[in-house]
């Protein structure tokens, strides 16, 4: 097995510790850990590994799954992983429903690096792009990637880094494609409770539906490292035979803070969070347009605009920015895209509104050296 680096986190480990304000961040602004009770008792391991079968069963209502068809993960990123690690990684059947393993996935880009970089360690991945400026996503076109080997087709919805939402006929679509080809529909749905009117998620739409998810985005919790796969009880069987080789059980305190973020609190939480999401979206909108940069208008908290004028391409961009301004934006290009720029604008109001005022100075200086050179 061999895989890429991953070029977005090499990308912040260069810059993102002397930076002053991290302004690709993807996520909404970290909550305080005061607002929880943080003491599960003794710190032991969580038994059973796949997570408490009570809170389990919780997380599975919200799919209409049982307890047997939730496994609890260090995060999305271990969440999906796993999930590839039992599909694309394995070749034995699934279940007696018909569903096997292959060696090929399908995957909707631009996306996070990870979600086509680890089913392309195992196996091989095709691509289904999706193009500027309303980044849709043809059914279609996912039809005539699929394979007689494609094991998975792999959706981030709402799409990171476009914040493209596919809407429920389009998921429904493509859900109905794997069916077709009996592969399942993997869907990271991190994004989906920033949305003001989420969309069912797609391990509610059958046995062939997944998805995988964690309390990083939405919910403001990074730092917890929770997360989850929910899908059929044999893909989830087998990701748990996985997980054991991994990282054993979810944290016992990150358990702990997910019953309560899921609880009473969780509310609050995402009424919060939301609000700042729509007033940030707000912000960031204007900005855009008075730098004449065009994008597709996000939701959730991440943004793909356009390189603005004057520099050679997003990488160009963003190295300046951060050397000359201290704030931090993800090019393109780590996405397939050297025109534009990832930017995130979940963080707290003031370090918003910093970043957005040095990048702007930024692009203004190289404006203005631009139009002094044409007329020299």
């Amino acid at each position: 097995m061999d895989i890429d680096p991953f070029g977005l986190e090499r990308w912040f480990a260069a810059y993102e510790h002397e930076a002053d304000v991290m302004l690709a961040e993807s996520g909404i602004r970290s909550l305080e850990a005061s607002r929880f009770d943080l003491d599960p008792g003794t710190m032991e391991y969580v038994i059973p590994t796949n997570g408490d079968p009570v809170f389990r069963a919780r997380v599975g209502e919200r799919y209409g799954r049982s307890a047997d068809e939730v496994l609890f993960t260090c995060g999305t990123q271990e969440a999906n992983f796993l999930a590839f690690l039992s599909l694309v990684g394995s070749t034995d059947p699934v279940g007696e429903d018909g569903i096997g393993s292959g060696s090929h996935a399908v995957v909707v880009t631009p996306t996070y690096q990870a979600l086509h970089a680890v089913p392309e360690a195992f196996g091989e991945v095709t691509r289904v792009a999706l193009s500027p400026p309303t980044w849709e996503l043809d059914p279609e076109a996912v039809a005539d990637a699929v394979r007689e080997d494609t094991a998975v087709v792999v959706v981030n919805n709402p799409n990171n880094p476009t914040g493209r939402y596919h809407d429920e006929a389009v998921m429904r679509a493509v859900y109905d494609v794997a069916v077709d080809h009996d592969a399942f529909l993997l869907c990271d749905e991190v994004y989906r409770l920033l949305a003001d009117d989420p969309l069912p998620p797609v391990a509610s739409f059958g046995a062939h539906g997944v998805s995988t998810t964690s309390l990083t985005k939405a919910y403001g919790l990074a730092g917890l490292r929770f997360g989850w796969i929910a899908g059929p009880e044999p893909l989830v069987e087998r990701a748990w035979r996985w997980k054991d080789y991994t990282t054993i059980s979810p944290a016992l305190v990150g358990q702990h803070v997910a019953k309560q973020a899921l609880g009473r609190r969780e509310e609050t939480i995402l009424a919060e969070n939301r609000e700042l999401a729509a007033a940030h979206r707000e912000r960031v909108a204007a900005w855009v347009d008075r730098h004449d940069l065009s994008w597709h208008e996000p939701v959730g908290v991440n943004a793909f605009p356009t390189v603005p004028d004057g520099f050679a391409d997003a990488r160009d961009f963003c190295r300046t920015v951060v050397e000359d301004a201290g704030v931090v934006l993800a090019p393109g290009d780590l996405f397939g895209f050297p025109d534009r720029f990832r930017i995130g604008f979940g963080l707290p109001t003031e370090e918003l509104e910093t970043g957005l005022d040095r990048v702007s100075g930024v692009i203004e200086t190289r404006r203005a050296a631009t139009a002094d050179a044409g007329g020299e």
